[in-house]
This record gives structure tokens, sequence and C-alpha cells, in this order.
């Protein structure tokens, strides 16, 4: 088995690319970030990905050729196997995308692609909070809300590679209306980030807070632990329906752990206010509920384990 060589683990979202060269160890080496504000063409992203490995690689004076591996998850449905993003939200508008092709043309080594919440639930599995938990749900509540499912160590993607996809769950609380494709789902539109901000801005008025209507979810929630009153209700009304999500899930999954990540999941009044309202349903079917260890990393530290195993496959078969 060669002895020295490096992976690269990418995190593209909808308005930023995260990139991680790490050697076989998986250990951290560099770091780079560029802003995709308004970047929608994927041979746009794979050129920046590109630009991205080269700066790495340099920083650390290796050569492309100790590159053995690439993994990138994405902000959408994802076909693991064909390597293909069969969907992505709103944001980027991606459909039937060849990453992995394009990924394997431009740099030459072999490539990964998974869904970018799945990737996270892959870090949380192996050097996270999952570690040793063979079925657990990893939510990442961001902009939108996602799930990744752990079931007996292995990831569920389901028939259509759509599980997890958590925003489109029907819950008390949330709208029963038919969504149009590429819209937000029903959970989503309550509790995503948006979906925060917008029940924050229904409800705001002058004479209801002295706080500006333009809050986002996290300053929202800073609000609820200050004492406002208008931002408790807004934190309850989401804590409360985050966990009708999870306990529906709890009910036919019966996973033991529950992890939350994300920008907004990651804030500890929300965590917190969610267990609380947990606490009061069923003990038999009542998941543990923790935030995650790895935080904003998880997606990327995730592509990293993907990259390892897709430059662990490249040795076994030379």
């Amino acid at each position: 088995m060669q002895e020295t060589g490096y992976v690269v683990g990418v995190d593209i979202g909808g308005s930023n690319l995260r990139l991680a060269l790490a050697g076989m160890d998986g250990k951290v080496l560099a770091k780079w970030a560029v802003s995709t504000e308004g970047i929608r063409d994927p041979q746009v992203v794979v050129r920046l990905i590109e630009e991205g490995v080269d700066d790495l690689l340099q920083q650390n004076h290796l050569s492309r050729s100790l590159l053995l591996a690439i993994a990138a998850g994405a902000p959408g449905v994802t076909n693991v196997d064909e390597g293909i993003v069969i969907a992505t939200s709103y944001l980027m508008g991606w459909r039937d995308v060849p990453l992995r092709a394009l990924l394997e043309a431009r740099l030459g080594v072999p490539a990964a692609v998974e869904n970018d919440v799945n990737t996270a639930a892959i870090a949380e599995s192996r050097i996270g909070a999952g570690q040793g938990i063979r079925d657990f749900i990893f939510i990442a509540v961001g902009t939108g809300i996602g799930a990744g499912i752990v079931l007996n160590g292995r990831l569920f993607h389901g028939m259509g590679w759509s599980a997890g996809e958590i925003g489109y769950m029907l819950v008390p609380g949330t709208s029963v209306s038919p969504v149009e494709k590429g819209e937000p789902g029903a959970l989503e539109s309550v509790i995503g980030g948006e979906g925060i901000k917008a029940q924050w801005q229904s409800l705001w008025s002058q004479e209801r807070t002295p706080l500006r209507r333009d809050l986002v979810a996290t300053q929202i929630f800073d609000h609820a632990l200050q004492g406002d009153p208008l931002a408790q209700a807004v934190l309850h009304k989401s804590a409360q329906t985050l966990a009708y999500a999870i306990y529906n899930l709890a009910v036919v999954l019966n996973c033991s752990l529950v992890v939350l990540g994300g920008s907004v999941g990651m804030h500890p009044a929300f965590c917190d206010a969610t267990r609380e309202i947990l606490i009061q349903r069923d003990k038999r079917v009542q998941p543990k509920l923790v935030r995650s260890t790895l935080g904003p990393d998880a997606q990327v530290n995730g592509a990293i384990q993907l990259a390892l195993d897709a430059a662990a496959s490249r040795v076994l078969s030379t």
C-alpha cells in the first residue's frame, strides 16, 4: 500500500465552497473556501474545486501526483452508485449533474459524491457523536432541513436516493398544500432557517417587540434566551415542530440517538427546547437528542472519510 498520499474533501454549499486536505490518517492539514454566490453552472463549480485543490497542495508543497482521491457532498438528492447529483435545492438548481465524472476528468483521480447531509452523518458515525452507535439519525437545520439516516452502521438511501428528505414531512402546524417542484417542503417552510425567519416576520410588529423585523433564526433564538416574548414564542413553535418530526422518525425507525447539526440546529436554545418537548412523549420510543460534536466541519469531514474510502479502493485495485 502507498505510504504517502493525500485526499481532499469538498462541501458544496448554496453560497460557499469549502475544501480540506487530509493525510491518509484523516488529519486535516489545510482548508480552503470561496464564495459561490450566484454561481449555478456545475462546470464552474468543478473549476473552482480544481483551483482549491491546487492551492491546498501548494500550501503544503505537495505535487498533484500525491493526490489519491477526492469526494464531495452536494446539497441535493444524489445517486451515489452513478455519481450523479439528481437534483439540488432551489439555491443551485442542478438536475442530473454527473459530478463524479466531472471531478475525475478534471483531477485525474477517483472521486466519490454524496448528499451533503449524508456526508455529515458519515462523519458523525466515524469520528463524531455517533461513534459506536449502529442506528441513529443526523438532522441538519440550516437554510433548510435534511436528515442522514444510519441503520445497522450504514447509510440508508432509499429506493430513489431521497431517504432523509424530511423537509417534506407533514406534522402538526405545517401546511398540507401540495408543494411545487423545487419549492421548500412543509416542514422546511416552518423550521428551516428561512422558515423560522418567515415565522418571525409574520408575527412581528412594533407593538409586540422592540427588535428588528429582519432578524435571522439564530438571532431570534439569542433574543429568546434574553427574554423577548415574541422570540420565545417563535423558539417554542420551532422546537415543538422539530420535536414532532423527531418523534415520528423515532416511532418508525426506533433509533437510540438523534444528532442535531447545521448552523441553526446547533443553537443551544433550539436543541434544549426541542429536548424538553421530546421528554414529554412516550419514553419507549424516545431517542437521546444531542448536538453535533463536529459542528460546521461535519460535511467536509464526512467528505474526507469518503475520499479515504475511494483512495483505499484505488490501492486495492492496483
